[in-house]
């Protein structure tokens, strides 16, 4: 993982994954997908709520409308609540792409030996994303976690003021679902 300024991530895709179970999907039994398109405000989501709205959204115009689905988002403690993890948001799994390929069975093979890549974290739509080597390189992730899925502690903040902030006004912590980073390390592959 790594940070970077909101102006840089302005398109980049928002890894999602349901909550609760519901209706399927029209193409297969989706609980996991990466947007689309972002909110066109570069990190500002409109904070936790306004990031599940915009996959609630974009789930129901693929058809997957009848689930509950919450952004892999961790926040920052602020104004006396506590830090929210991203991976106490997103349920128990299992996880599976729209094309019904299986991501992860569990919240610990999700931050683990998972099957996210490149040819796996799709979008809603069942499309491909952008990773790197291809153009434009649409693999960072908006996030706000560590590798474990839980918050990044204390300064600096890497959730652009819990997902309120856009432009240059903070710094977010990314993933790549492409798992390639600048090293070849574990936190530049996750």
């Amino acid at each position: 993982m790594s940070t970077t300024s909101p102006a840089l991530v302005a398109s980049v895709a928002l890894l999602s994954l349901v909550l609760a179970g519901g209706a399927r999907a029209q193409q297969s039994e989706m609980t996991f997908f990466v947007t689309s398109v972002g909110s066109g405000k570069g990190a500002d989501l409109g904070g936790l709520e306004g990031a599940d709205k915009h996959c609630q959204a974009l789930a129901a115009a693929a058809g997957a409308g009848g689930r509950t689905w919450r952004a892999y988002l961790s926040a920052s403690a602020a104004d006396g609540k506590p830090a929210v993890n991203a991976r106490d948001r997103i349920g128990k799994g299992p996880w599976q792409n729209a094309k019904g390929v299986a991501i992860a069975k569990s919240v610990e093979e999700l931050h683990g030996a998972n099957n996210l890549n490149k040819e796996t974290g799709l979008t809603e739509k069942g499309a491909k994303v952008n990773g790197r080597g291809d153009t434009p390189n649409m693999h960072d992730i908006l996030t706000g976690s560590q590798p474990d899925g839980t918050a990044s502690p204390g300064d600096p903040d890497r959730t652009c003021g819990n997902w309120t902030k856009g432009g240059s006004e903070g710094a977010a912590m990314v993933g790549h679902h492409d798992r390639i980073g600048l090293r070849d390390d574990e936190p530049s592959r996750s």
